[in-house]
């Protein structure tokens, strides 16, 4: 297999048959040493988060595959801390699409003069541009379709996706006494077929989950929980 990309909190290699298998890390996404799953550098490293991260990805994948949601998921290889997954096309140098039910995070930061730190924000989705050099800033529907990265229905098509899928994982973890603040989605295009997908991983280590009691849950933790 080849190496085409190493990213953050995965490496990413292109396999003889076409399809591309995603190499889970140890790392998680933060700022001096605190995970933010909206941050665009790594943070901190976690023993067994990458693991625990594929095994959380697999379980939600599956749950989307038996709903008709169309992801990238092909399979999992635990041993290896791999999963197989279909090639698929970025918007632009790739989105970031985060669906928000709790003014937290970076949004908090952005906006504290408007809103109070956990206030309810009703599923609001936010997307950014993958761009490290330029702090992965937020960008409107219009300048996205302005610059031809998306069009506008397929804009529309993944806020839709982002908030079925969204509330499928706030609904799992709520029935473990759970509470979803926010979660970071990726998209992008079968390059077979061109259709709208999810890519990348719904794991811990890009969401944000507090149990009742108000007490952050890490990523690792997160696990526990579920399994």
């Amino acid at each position: 297999m080849e190496l085409i990309y190493q990213g953050k909190t995965k490496d990413v290699y292109k396999l003889e048959d076409g399809n591309i298998q995603l190499m889970f890390k140890d790392d998680v996404t933060g700022e001096d040493g605190v995970f933010d799953p909206g941050a665009n550098t790594v943070g901190l490293t976690i023993d067994g988060v990458g693991k625990a991260g594929l095994k959380m990805t697999t379980y939600f994948f599956e749950k989307l595959r038996e709903k008709n949601i169309p992801t990238h998921y092909i399979k999992t290889n635990f041993d290896d801390v791999a999963m197989i997954v279909k090639d698929a096309e970025m918007f632009g140098n790739g989105l970031e699409v985060i669906c928000r039910y709790r003014a937290v995070g970076s949004f908090y930061r952005r906006y504290a003069a408007f809103c109070e730190e956990g206030q309810a924000l009703d599923s609001f989705v936010e997307v950014t541009i993958k761009d490290d050099e330029r702090g992965d800033p937020p960008i409107s529907k219009e300048a996205l379709t302005l610059l031809r990265v998306v069009t506008e229905a397929e804009y529309d098509q993944i806020v839709s996706l982002t908030k079925e899928i969204s509330q499928i994982v706030k609904e799992t973890l709520a029935d473990k006494g759970l509470e979803l603040f926010d979660i970071k989605l990726e998209f992008g295009r079968n390059k077979e077929t061109k259709e709208i997908m999810l890519i990348d991983e719904i794991s811990g280590g890009n969401m944000r989950v507090y149990d009742k009691d108000g007490t952050y849950i890490e990523p690792l933790q997160l696990e526990t929980y579920l399994f």
